[in-house]
């Protein structure tokens, strides 16, 4: 008798923690549910549901169109000035210092063009030499020029 005494008594305890549980999720579905409807008079679950479906279905719509936008821009943004790359050097012995420079100037294809700055004492020229998808267009380029373009290319 005294082990059916015990044994009913784990049963009550069982069952209370049982009860237990089942109140708490209870509660938070409540709590949820509460959430859902804050704010919202004389309406079901089912209205408060495709309320936010038919949100949820324009912010898919936005996201879509914010997505073809960007990738237009993406597109676009390659043919302006993204990568450069400067050298700056002393191409005459006579002269002090590295004020000579070749400077490339990429877009996001690797074209564009190098310009290159010859200072001497008496004169500085300026020679530009375009370049397409990296490499130079009907000109040779000097080591200068070369590693103005490498440095540029480096640049994503």
């Amino acid at each position: 008798m005294a082990n059916l005494g015990q044994l009913d008594l784990v049963i009550v305890g069982v069952i209370f923690f049982w009860l237990v549980f089942l109140s708490v999720i209870f509660y938070n579905l409540y709590n949820h549910y509460q959430k859902l409807t804050k704010g919202i008079n004389k309406k079901n679950l089912k209205t408060v549901l495709d309320e936010i479906l038919e949100n949820l279905n324009k912010e898919t719509l936005r996201i879509e169109d914010l997505t073809g936008e960007l990738q237009k821009i993406q597109k676009e943004n390659l043919y302006n000035i993204q990568k450069l790359g400067l050298v700056r050097f002393n191409p005459f012995a006579e002269t002090g210092g590295n004020q000579s420079f070749s400077l490339a100037i990429l877009d996001g294809e690797d074209s564009g063009l190098v310009l290159t700055s010859l200072h001497s004492r008496e004169i500085t020229r300026i020679y530009s030499k375009t370049v397409k998808k990296g490499k130079a267009d009907n000109y040779e380029l000097s080591a200068e020029e070369k590693q103005a373009l490498k440095n540029a290319k480096k640049i994503k």
